[in-house]
């Protein structure tokens, strides 16, 4: 049985695993959670058994269930490696690249959401203050980059690695949120960089039709 991976196209977390999968070219199949899915209502069910606490994406390989995107990925690389090392086999630099992983989810990512959240209640208040406290977290986390970035390809060095994989999307839809400004030029770039990713670019195309669903409004940009 081949991989199953569940989630949505339009979902960040989703895009960070389908990167690390596209990298490598590891056949799987995509099972769509959604109303718009092709056989959404099956795809579903299966997904509530596999993780009732209704998170995606989960990957799915024979009996075992994988949840978490770090771990997902670090999963793909021990049992189903390719090319491409999105971790190193040395510890320290493994440990600068876990690093940057959980700062582009914790910091920049779920910023984002805070405005993306307060947006879909509907509520004008909580959508002005969702918004500033995403911004003013967002901006934090764009000056600190800013400086860690300066001279490198990636995320972690001339590699392409688990980090990217969270960067991605991250900084797409943070952008979106509060738009990354010219004073940080190396950040701009990083992100240009990561759209032209080949990985990257086919999950952006792939979620493009959901534009609508991004509760902010989808700027007509990326």
């Amino acid at each position: 049985m081949p991989l199953q991976l569940y989630g949505h196209p339009f979902s960040s977390y989703t895009q960070k695993v389908l990167i690390a999968l596209y990298e490598n070219a590891t056949p799987f199949e995509f099972r769509w959670i959604g109303p718009d899915a092709p056989n959404g209502a099956n795809a579903a069910a299966e997904w509530l058994r596999l993780w009732p606490l209704r998170r995606f994406p989960v990957l799915a390989d024979g009996s075992r269930t994988v949840v978490e995107t770090s771990i997902i990925i670090e999963y793909l690389q021990l049992r189903h490696p390719g090319r491409l090392t999105l971790l190193p086999a040395d510890p320290m630099p493994a440990l600068d690249v876990r690093f940057l992983d959980r700062f582009f989810d914790l910091h920049v990512m779920n910023a984002m959401q805070i405005a993306v959240n307060g947006a879909l209640t509907g509520d004008p208040v909580k959508r002005r203050d969702g918004l500033a406290e995403s911004v003013e977290k967002l901006e934090r986390a764009y000056a600190w980059l800013e400086g860690t970035l300066a001279g490198r390809t990636w995320a972690a060095g001339e590699a392409f690695t688990l980090a990217d994989c969270a960067a991605a999307p991250a900084l797409f839809y943070a952008d979106w949120t509060h738009p990354i400004a010219e004073t940080y030029p190396v950040l701009r770039d990083y992100r240009a960089r990561l759209l032209q990713r080949p990985s990257f670019a086919r999950a952006v195309d792939e979620a493009r039709p959901f534009r609508p669903y991004f509760p902010l409004g989808a700027p007509e940009q990326d």
